[in-house]
């Protein structure tokens, strides 16, 4: 018989980074490469509606039509749809590289509202000092 305990410590360097509320185990030599494929299907299926109601509100269709067939509310079909006009190279990261933002949904939408020449930094730097939401109030 030996002296030793019969447990064994395993010490494992995790990172964790918060993505919509939501905590991701990253580990550390698998980082850049789990980052760079990881995106959010939050955000993906996000952008597909938007898209989606984006054609079919130039089609002809109201937002009230649009709220009553996908069973939602009218803010929240105006909101949405607001991903629609993110800058094409914004949007070109988020779906072709599937880079995830440093923001959550709802400040990607804030974000919407922004020149596109803004909205790139915003989205992958993360939030500034001065919410988008104000910035884009100003007259």
């Amino acid at each position: 018989m030996t002296d030793e305990p019969d447990t064994i410590r395993v010490f494992i360097p995790l990172t964790y980074r918060h993505r919509n509320g939501k905590p991701r185990m990253i580990v550390p030599e698998a980082e850049p490469e789990f980052q760079a494929r990881a995106q959010d299907p939050h955000i993906l299926r996000a952008l597909g509606r938007a898209w989606a109601w984006r054609r079919k509100l130039e089609g002809g269709e109201t937002v009230q039509d649009l709220a009553r067939a996908e069973k939602v509310t009218i803010t929240f079909v105006s909101r949405t749809t607001r991903l629609a006009y993110l800058s094409p190279d914004v949007l070109e990261r988020l779906v072709v590289w599937r880079q995830p933002p440093a923001v959550s949904l709802k400040t990607l939408i804030e974000i919407s509202y922004l020149p596109w020449a803004e909205q790139m930094g915003r989205v992958f730097d993360g939030p500034s000092t001065t919410a988008p939401s104000d910035a884009c109030l100003d007259p």
